[in-house]
């Protein structure tokens, strides 16, 4: 009976409500006033206005949880905790300076109490303020490092339901960015959009819609807020949007731009909707992009890395070298943004190296988690070998490692692995990373754990317990069930590897066996591989001179791959009293040579080093009675002519025998 006396109560104020509204809308709204939502934490709502004929019904578009503000069931809307009358009104003038002392004191705000608190301590709020208010609120909800509060807690806030009370019976006096703004503050807390302050706000747009004045800023503000109530396919979004559309996008300004970038972002811009706008905006941001800051640099380049716009390489090239000008200014949730932003898009700059390698020793001590981790990904993304930057989070690693997640813990150790980089004081570094292996090893994801040990195997590392327990039937059940697709072929590979230097560079192990079902024959693939392919120009030059050193091509085999899954480049078979023999001799072998023919993209991009992958290589050859013979193309390239490649071959190959002319 209770239940039933609410749910009469609530239809009834619904309709003591839509009385009020204007005509032009009270047929559709009443349509959905009285429907019952069948559950209570995720609700449909069609909202439908006059300048649409129909409209499809849309679902609230966010699961994360249900509406602040219900208007059914046990929680009371806001509506009933306040006398009639109590609003207060938001067309309270402040100063500049109040209004900013008050935006101070919201932005330091870590907690939604503390917003709740200074909420009470402000009788008079600008609309801008209370709005604002709605916006920290959501920010503080939705960081989930402090969890989510139960929707409960914040309606039983009389401050906060006032504030929403005044929303509500102000909003036609409201300005338009901060009308727009208030909408959207809505919906990033999930407020039902069947409630009264939702529908009045709504209702208030669309009037301003119609009028055709609003301007770039407020349509972007409002296209988001009806994309996360109605979807993409709301007729009032089509309607803003082909305003949107109609106006001259080189008469733009870089807020105007970024506004409508971050707007598509959001997902209205997916599947190549507004491309036409999209190449139009992008022009103007050429045109603009020196003038560009921290900020606007990262939106732009954030929002074209959601949208996965393939047309943009010219725009990102040119954010690129704005971005060095601003590299220490950037916040961290900004650096992160352009750096994986840079990585989709593959491309890198030498002036943006070097200034990151000045600016990231400064805040390696104090930066986000995710920043250095991001960095460290970035530089092993493009194989830049950098002391200053590597020492320094190696350094920073010891002290916060208890800060990382697992995956960062991994992603920054892989980083040093990839170069093949130890820093000075490696034996603190690895010592710390074995204390987080021992105190948090069942928090690592399968592949975490796997990239990490292997990470350490390339520094000649051997972390054996934990090593022992990746090769366990139990650790390949989890590896299993984590790839839906099956276990790839470079995992499968990192596990070989794993195990081969294990039996290779630590013969007293004796744990368990990595059983053979997972291993690979050969670590050279398409894609992602454990060996770099031979650079096809480098090689034929080397082939070339060898049959002039040699003779004949038939004393010497290319592409040999061994019982041991690496790929040799060229193999050269000795014998007893170290003549050559025929490549196709299987007996009387007395020395094997391999050729190692080390293109450029077998070392650091920036440094005459070898990649950790290529380095274990070249170690594990040696182990098994290969003699590596390394020819490197830094040394090559001063090579003029034929005649100095054979001698340096010669030089190289044979270093203690006369060349015979043939």
């Amino acid at each position: 009976m209770v239940a039933l006396f609410m749910m009469a109560r609530t239809l009834a104020l619904r309709l003591h409500f839509l009385s009020h509204l204007d005509d032009q809308i009270l047929p559709s709204l009443k349509a959905f006033a009285g429907k019952r939502l069948s559950s209570p934490c995720l609700r449909t709502s069609t909202v439908c206005f006059p300048t649409c004929s129909s409209l499809s019904p849309r679902s609230v578009c966010t699961t994360e949880r249900g509406p602040m503000f219900v208007v059914a069931g046990s929680v009371r809307p806001y509506q009933e905790l306040l006398p009639s009358g109590s609003g207060l009104s938001l067309l309270h003038h402040l100063t500049s300076d109040e209004d900013h002392t008050f935006m101070k004191r919201l932005t330091s705000c870590t907690s939604s109490q503390q917003v709740l608190r200074l909420l009470r301590s402000y009788p008079l709020l600008s609309g801008a303020a209370a709005a604002s208010i709605l916006h920290r609120l959501a920010d503080l909800e939705h960081d989930s490092a402090r969890g989510l509060w139960k929707p409960q807690i914040l309606l039983s806030d009389a401050g906060l339901n006032k504030l929403c009370q005044t929303l509500e019976n102000d909003s036609a006096r409201l300005q338009d960015e901060v009308l727009v703004r208030a909408l959207l503050g809505c919906t990033r807390l999930y407020l039902d959009p069947q409630s009264r302050l939702v529908l009045k706000l709504m209702f208030e747009s669309q009037k301003r819609l119609n009028l055709e004045r609003l301007s770039v800023e407020v349509l972007c503000g409002l296209s988001r807020a009806l994309f996360a109530l109605e979807g993409p396919n709301s007729c009032m979004i089509k309607q803003a949007m082909s305003q949107l559309q109609n106006k001259d996008t080189a008469q733009w300004n870089t807020a105007e731009l970024v506004a409508v970038y971050s707007m598509l972002a959001t997902g209205l811009g997916e599947d190549g909707c507004y491309l036409e706008l999209l190449n139009e905006m992008n022009a103007q941001a050429l045109q603009l992009v020196q003038q560009m800051g921290p900020g606007a640099i990262s939106e732009i380049l954030g929002a074209l890395f959601k949208l996965r716009h393939t047309e943009a390489l010219p725009l990102v090239i040119a954010l690129c070298k704005q971005a060095v000008h601003h590299v220490q200014n950037f916040a961290d949730p900004e650096l992160i943004v352009v750096l994986s932003a840079l990585m989709h898009y593959g491309h890198s700059d030498h002036f943006l190296v070097e200034a990151l390698e000045r600016h990231v020793p400064n805040i390696a001590f104090t930066a986000h988690a995710e920043t250095v981790t991001k960095v460290m990904q970035f530089f092993r993304r493009w194989r830049i070998l950098s002391p200053p930057v590597f020492n320094t989070v190696a350094e920073s690693f010891v002290y916060r490692a208890e800060e990382y997640s697992t995956w960062q813990v991994s992603q920054q150790i892989a980083a040093l692995g990839v170069l093949g980089y130890l820093p000075p004081d490696a034996g603190r570094l690895f010592r710390k990373v074995e204390s987080v292996l021992h105190a948090r090893f069942s928090q690592f994801q399968p592949r975490a754990l796997l990239d990490l040990l292997y990470a350490c195997t390339l520094l000649q590392r051997y972390p054996l317990n934990f090593v022992s327990k990746v090769f366990s039937p139990y650790f390949m059940q989890q590896l299993q069930g984590e790839e839906s697709s099956g276990i790839d072929h470079r995992v499968l590979a990192q596990l070989t590897q794993l195990y081969m230097t294990v039996k290779l560079e630590c013969p007293f192990y004796d744990g368990p066996r990595l059983s053979p079902k997972f291993q690979v024959k050969s670590f050279l693939a398409s894609g992602q591989s454990l060996e770099t392919p031979v650079e096809p120009h480098f090689y034929n030059a080397v082939k070339s001179a060898l049959v002039d050193l040699l003779g004949a091509q038939s004393y010497f085999a290319s592409r040999v791959l061994t019982p041991y899954c690496y790929t040799l480049d060229i193999e050269i078979k000795l014998d007893e009293e170290g003549y050559v023999l025929p490549a196709s001799h299987t007996d009387e072998v007395h020395k094997r040579i391999a050729l190692c023919i080390d293109g450029s993209k077998r070392f650091a991009a920036n440094a005459e080093k070898l990649l950790g992958k290529e380095a274990i290589k070249q170690r594990h050859l040696r182990i098994l009675g290969y003699e590596v013979v390394q020819i490197s193309y830094y040394e090559f390239e001063k090579l003029k002519d034929k005649k100095e490649v054979v001698e340096y071959l010669h030089k190289k190959i044979f270093p203690h025998s006369y060349r015979l002319s043939w």
